[in-house]
C-alpha cells in the first residue's frame, strides 16, 4: 500500500475529520459527523482508496 495523500491534502482530511467526529461526539451535528472517520483515518494513514481507483495521488514523486 503506497502513500497517495500528501502534504496539504493529508492536513486538510486530519482537520476536517477530527472537527466533525468532535462535533458528533460533542451532539452538535448529530450522527452524520460520524463520516468524519473516514478522512481522518485517510489523513493518518496516507492512502485514500478513491485515489487509488481514479489514479490520483497528492504525493510529491519519489526519486
Amino acid at each position: 500500500m503506497n502513500n497517495n495523500v500528501g502534504g496539504i491534502d493529508r492536513i486538510l482530511r486530519i482537520v476536517i475529520g477530527g472537527g466533525l467526529v468532535a462535533a458528533a461526539t460533542t451532539g452538535h451535528i448529530g450522527i452524520w459527523g460520524w463520516i468524519g472517520v473516514v478522512p481522518l483515518f485517510t489523513g493518518i494513514l496516507g492512502f485514500c482508496g478513491a485515489y487509488k481507483l481514479l489514479g490520483m495521488s497528492t504525493c510529491p514523486l519519489k526519486k
